[in-house]
């Protein structure tokens, strides 16, 4: 290569270098002017779930985002709600229809006062949010919504009362698994959602309602401790909703448990609830009343039930509060038991379905006299409209058959 051929040829790469970094210095506006798009598109979307949110200055670097600060407003509550805290968004990148992911979202933990008599303190930590989904802009629907997050988790929550520990939380913790056809259409989704090692002291009742605290304290609930968990399934293409639990369990108290399974929840069907919560119409006039009672008569006829299930298990609040009422009565807790359990009959009677009384008062009573276990069970033959369940309801006891109720204690 001759000396000319290679001056020339460093010439042309001195030029390339040069020209990238020009190029990369005129992306430098359009990165930031990104960060301001990223933040109006998650506007745009939790505008549509009835929250109308606010930005402070938005500034980009590389595929981070940061944010000063937000103000939210929420459909039909008075005041909003300022956050004058730096959210951090990383991993962000916009998708090829328009859209916008983030990897993660992360905010300071909080450690603020929210009043002065008592003085009350809380304080919030490790807030994270991830697998942020924002859709293109344009006309969005339920399934936009459902997708925005696939996980929001918090460390420990404490609130403090003059100081004093009052209330905290382990942490907090839901995610959503997102299941898609080979058309990238979503298809399932599989929630969670825990919150961990919840602790109360209600001692401090005391200083305003001594009645409420020697209730309290005689119940043996000055401090309680326990979780909350809850796992669901949602089928898109027959809305077809699974609650496999919902889990209330505290120590020394009891355990609550709630489960659930219905069809007809359909995106298309929460879409139409969206668009009436949405309307700007008078909710008093006529035309919207007319259109919310077309909606519920839709609702009703689309949502069929095939079983909902409520149980209690004792661990020991049932029995202090047999003590409880038996000495306030006067009454051995034995007398006070017999004594209700006398009532039952005429107090299921009242309603007049007999049904109902041969099914209730052997439950209740042997619940009564050793407390261990309650349940409380719909389950039709077949899944079965709310319409229908609902027109069965003129005639009570045909509606005990129809629901499938069955009523049990101690098993």
């Amino acid at each position: 290569m001759t000396q000319t051929m290679m001056m020339m040829t460093t010439k042309i790469k001195g030029l390339m270098l040069a020209s990238g970094l020009a190029t990369l210095a005129m992306l430098q506006p359009a990165m930031a002017l990104d960060a301001q798009a990223f933040m109006q598109r998650i506007a745009d979307v939790y505008k549509m779930g009835g929250y109308d949110i606010t930005f402070d200055t938005a500034t980009a670097n590389g595929d981070t985002v940061v944010v000063d600060g937000l103000n939210v407003s929420i459909t039909g509550v008075d005041e909003a709600i300022a956050l004058d805290t730096q959210l951090t968004f990383t991993g962000v990148s916009e998708t090829d229809d328009g859209g916008f992911t983030a990897e993660r979202l992360t905010v300071p933990d909080i450690d603020t006062n929210f009043s002065e008599d008592p003085v009350g303190r809380v304080t919030v930590t490790g807030i994270v949010v991830e697998d942020i989904y924002l859709p293109p802009a344009g006309p969005m629907d339920t399934v936009d919504l459902m997708m925005t997050a696939g996980r929001m988790a918090t460390g420990p929550i404490t609130v403090t009362r003059d100081g004093a520990d009052f209330f905290s939380i382990a942490g907090i913790d839901a995610t959503n698994e997102f299941s898609f056809d080979a058309n990238d259409e979503l298809t399932d989704i599989v929630s969670v959602f825990d919150i961990t090692d919840i602790r109360a002291d209600l001692s401090a009742a005391s200083e305003e309602d001594p009645d409420t605290a020697a209730t309290i304290e005689a119940l043996g609930l000055t401090t309680i401790s326990g979780n909350i968990n809850q796992s669901m399934s949602w089928t898109m293409t027959d809305g077809h909703v699974v609650i496999d639990q919902f889990l209330m369990d505290f120590d020394n108290v009891g355990a609550l448990n709630f489960t659930a399974d219905l069809s007809g929840l359909t995106p298309a069907i929460l879409d139409k609830i969206y668009a009436m919560q949405a309307s700007t119409m008078d909710p008093t006039s006529e035309e919207a009343q007319a259109k919310q009672m077309m909606l519920g008569m839709e609702l009703l006829q689309a949502i069929s039930l095939a079983g909902v299930n409520v149980r209690y298990d004792e661990d020991s609040l049932a029995g202090k509060l047999l003590d409880f009422y038996a000495a306030q009565s006067g009454a051995e807790r034995a007398e006070f038991v017999e004594g209700i359990k006398a009532m039952l009959p005429q107090m299921i009677g009242q309603f007049g379905i007999p049904a109902l009384s041969d099914m209730v008062v052997p439950a209740v009573t042997a619940f009564l006299d050793n407390p261990q276990s309650f349940e409380v069970a719909i389950k039709p033959a077949q899944p079965t409209s709310l319409l229908v369940l609902s027109a069965a309801a003129a005639n009570p006891a045909g509606l005990i058959s129809a629901l499938g109720l069955a009523v049990t204690a101690n098993q």
